[in-house]
Protein backbone atom coordinates (compact mmCIF):
# COMPACT_ATOMS: atom_id res chain seq x y z
CA UNK A 1 0.00 0.00 0.00
CA UNK A 2 2.83 2.29 1.09
CA UNK A 3 4.80 1.62 -2.40
CA UNK A 4 1.76 2.55 -4.34
CA UNK A 5 0.91 5.90 -3.01
CA UNK A 6 4.63 6.62 -3.55
CA UNK A 7 4.22 5.53 -6.95
CA UNK A 8 1.09 7.71 -7.43
CA UNK A 9 3.14 11.38 -5.62
CA UNK A 10 6.24 10.57 -8.08
CA UNK A 11 3.81 10.48 -10.95
CA UNK A 12 1.81 12.90 -10.40
CA UNK A 13 4.76 15.04 -9.80
CA UNK A 14 6.49 14.46 -13.15
CA UNK A 15 2.97 15.33 -14.57
CA UNK A 16 2.98 18.70 -13.47
CA UNK A 17 6.59 19.13 -13.79
CA UNK A 18 5.77 17.96 -17.48
CA UNK A 19 3.35 21.05 -17.70
CA UNK A 20 6.09 23.75 -16.92
CA UNK A 21 7.18 24.55 -20.56
CA UNK A 22 8.56 27.90 -19.69
CA UNK A 23 10.97 27.02 -16.87
CA UNK A 24 14.71 27.39 -16.82
CA UNK A 25 17.00 24.40 -16.68
CA UNK A 26 18.15 25.41 -13.41
CA UNK A 27 14.75 24.97 -12.48
CA UNK A 28 13.79 22.14 -13.76
CA UNK A 29 17.30 20.48 -12.67
CA UNK A 30 16.12 21.30 -8.84
CA UNK A 31 12.69 20.25 -9.28
CA UNK A 32 13.99 16.92 -11.11
CA UNK A 33 16.10 16.47 -8.36
CA UNK A 34 14.03 17.33 -5.23
CA UNK A 35 11.38 14.54 -5.99
CA UNK A 36 14.43 12.10 -7.07
CA UNK A 37 15.57 12.54 -3.86
CA UNK A 38 12.59 12.37 -2.00
CA UNK A 39 12.26 9.08 -3.61
CA UNK A 40 15.33 7.89 -2.98
CA UNK A 41 15.24 8.91 0.71
CA UNK A 42 12.67 7.75 1.32
CA UNK A 43 13.06 4.02 -0.11
CA UNK A 44 16.97 3.96 1.55
CA UNK A 45 16.13 5.48 4.88
CA UNK A 46 12.31 5.31 4.98
CA UNK A 47 9.83 7.91 7.32
CA UNK A 48 9.83 11.47 6.89
CA UNK A 49 13.22 12.93 7.88
CA UNK A 50 14.48 10.42 5.23
CA UNK A 51 11.90 11.80 2.75
CA UNK A 52 12.57 15.17 3.41
CA UNK A 53 16.51 14.93 3.87
CA UNK A 54 16.63 13.42 0.40
CA UNK A 55 14.20 15.91 -1.18
CA UNK A 56 16.54 18.53 0.12
CA UNK A 57 19.81 17.09 -0.96
CA UNK A 58 18.65 16.35 -4.43
CA UNK A 59 17.27 19.52 -5.24
CA UNK A 60 20.91 21.14 -4.44
CA UNK A 61 22.43 18.63 -6.81
CA UNK A 62 19.20 19.05 -9.15
CA UNK A 63 20.23 23.04 -9.22
CA UNK A 64 23.69 22.86 -9.52
CA UNK A 65 23.31 20.00 -12.33
CA UNK A 66 20.96 22.63 -14.16
CA UNK A 67 23.07 25.46 -13.64
CA UNK A 68 25.80 23.92 -15.50
CA UNK A 69 23.54 23.58 -18.85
Amino acid sequence: MKTKILLAAVAAAVISLSGCAGMSNQQVGTGVGAVAGGVAGNALFGGTVGTVGGAAAGALIGNEVGRRR
